[in-house]
């Protein structure tokens, strides 16, 4: 069976704040994206607010048809945020204010306590979470330990290897990664620089139940429309599966 599409709309949030505009309206475009097959929204409300706003994240609330899953840092301000928006998941992600784009997973062996805390007040909201991590058994051990229902493997160091041999080394720790994951019982999503030229190998990983896919597929939309691009990836997804 295919893993899920989670469809990150942040990007078409970043085209309206660059003009402090009403559009374009990532509402809509989620909406595009579920009629088109998408089985997750997904966003990233971050500390400095640069794309998603929370009038997006109570709007998406109130309309996602499928799950809706928000990325986050581990923060008093977010969990307060997420408590009371009840997304269905929250992905806790590192932040860096400087940063373009989340540039690598959240270091859970070294934070265990305290992001034990926060995955046991979402938890208690009945608010799945999901780690983002890097492909390292390590990180995948400590986030059994603080009880995480899910991991998202940052597939990010594959996604932009140029030589084919850094692409295969890369992939191998993600392969290593997904299986220690499933071994433990963790639920698998995978994430991060994924298009529509380097998803095949990675989602012939049958243990991988997920992807979220954002700047792909907002780039792809462009050109040819959301449904469109949802569906091409969908069917990525799918043959990669086979």
């Amino acid at each position: 069976m295919p893993a899920r599409l989670g469809v990150n709309v942040d990007h078409v949030a970043t085209l309206r704040q660059s003009r402090r505009t009403s559009y374009p309206d990532p509402v809509q475009a989620a909406m595009l994206a579920e009629l088109a097959g998408a089985d997750q929204i997904t966003i990233h409300l971050r500390e400095d607010r640069r794309h998603i706003q929370e009038r997006d994240l109570q709007v998406l609330r109130r309309t996602v048809q499928t799950q809706l899953n928000l990325e986050m840092a581990a923060t008093q301000e977010m969990v307060k945020t997420a408590y009371e928006a009840k997304p269905d998941t929250c992905t806790l992600v590192p932040e860096r204010r400087e940063e373009l784009t989340t540039e690598g997973g959240l270091d859970v062996s070294g934070n265990r306590d305290a992001i034990r805390k926060v995955v046991k007040t979402l938890q208690d909201a009945e608010i799945q979470v999901s780690l983002f991590i890097d492909p390292d058994v390590d990180q995948v051990r400590a986030a059994h330990r603080v009880e995480a229902q899910v991991v998202e493997i940052h597939t990010g160091r594959y996604c932009d290897a140029r030589l084919a041999q850094d692409r295969r080394r890369e992939l191998a720790r993600v392969v290593d990664a997904v299986k220690a994951a499933a071994k433990l019982g963790l639920r698998v999503a995978a994430g991060h620089g994924l298009s529509y030229q380097n998803i095949l190998p990675v989602a012939a990983i049958p243990e991988i139940e997920e992807f979220n896919i954002g700047h792909a597929i907002i780039g792809h939309a462009i050109m040819v429309g959301m449904e469109r691009a949802v569906r091409e990836m969908k069917e990525l997804i799918a043959r990669g599966a086979r």
